[in-house]
């Protein structure tokens, strides 16, 4: 099983492209900053986690989602790979999005815009 449930701040606005396929479908990137349950000295507070979504959810991610906000999001792990031009390979780990949703009610942004 591959399952992955995160609770986390988006760290930057969410990047939109769409592929350069025939049936161009829609791509969406962004980080979801996670707080750590236990810090030792001298190591982050949290983990930074790279995020995709596909089609609908990737247009939803951009339509709905600003650099800050709270949200959930349940996926699964994907680890990518590709050889540089002097053979070298590189592996990207990130969760493909299945499922996003809003961890903030209406309440807080209101209090957010007010404080500003």
């Amino acid at each position: 099983m591959n399952k992955v449930m995160l609770l986390g701040r988006l760290t930057k606005d969410v990047e939109l492209r769409y592929s350069s396929s025939e049936n161009s479908i829609a791509v969406a990137k962004y980080n979801l900053a996670v707080n750590r349950a236990y810090k030792k000295e001298g190591e982050p507070d949290a983990d930074f986690i790279n995020l995709i979504a596909f089609g609908k959810a990737a247009e939803f991610a951009k339509k709905y989602f600003r650099k800050g906000q709270q949200v959930c999001i349940v996926g699964r792990l994907q680890v990518r790979s590709y050889e540089d031009e002097t053979t070298r390979r590189h592996f990207f780990t990130e969760v493909v999005v299945e499922e996003q949703h809003f961890a903030e009610g209406k309440k807080d942004k209101r209090e957010e815009k007010a404080n500003a």
